[in-house]
């Protein structure tokens, strides 16, 4: 550590030994460290400093939250909904009208919400059908991937499911699909007015 020391100090000796002042020996060693750390910069051997990211834009033609949205749906499901309208072209407000039914953002403790299936053979926060050979059906061996309880797999679930049905031609025909219900239809479309900023109010 000493010899170390020593050693880095050789350079100011000299520099001080030719007559040089210490204000004039700092600023041609500040020089000569930046250089070389360009140099290694150019050459790959350390990183550039982190930056910033930028804030994320929201997808064209998707609302904003609004404040029932913001207040109604938790944090990590509004992020799913928003994310697989995003992929899907899906309007991330009837994903989220269609968990907010299903299983009120998975908080509901029915059967086959958190584990299993119900009565009709539906599966997670989503409520698809998940069960062959039940009422139900089992969409999900086509549209889900993973465990169906997973609201990570059930939301994209829903939203391919829907794209199947025709959502970017006639979105009320893929929800009839999703339920047979015009009833059904009518509060999933009122729930996603209530969730987009500027589209309805409680």
């Amino acid at each position: 550590m000493i010899a170390a020391a020593w050693l880095l100090s050789l350079p100011f000796r000299l520099l001080a030994a030719l007559g040089l002042r210490r204000s004039v020996i700092l600023a041609c060693l500040f020089v000569l460290a930046v250089t070389a750390y360009g140099v290694a910069e150019d050459l790959g051997l350390v990183d550039p400093p982190a930056q910033a990211a930028p804030a994320p834009k929201p997808a064209a033609g998707q609302p904003r939250p609004s404040r029932a949205a913001v207040a109604d749906i938790p944090a990590s499901y509004l992020r799913l909904y928003r994310a697989a309208g995003n992929r899907y072209r899906i309007p991330w407000p009837v994903l989220a009208a269609i968990g907010k039914v299903e299983s009120d953002h998975g908080r509901v403790r029915l059967p086959g919400v958190r584990s299993g299936s119900n009565w009709a053979g539906a599966c997670g926060p989503m409520q698809i059908g998940c069960v062959p050979g039940s009422k139900a059906g089992n969409a999900w061996a086509r549209y889900g991937h993973g465990q169906p309880q997973d609201p990570t797999n059930a939301i994209p679930a829903a939203a391919r499911y829907l794209v199947d049905h025709g959502a970017h031609r006639n979105l009320d025909r893929a929800l009839y699909a999703y339920n047979h219900s015009r009833s059904y239809v009518a509060r999933v479309k009122e729930l996603a007015r209530r969730y987009a900023r500027g589209g309805g109010r409680r």
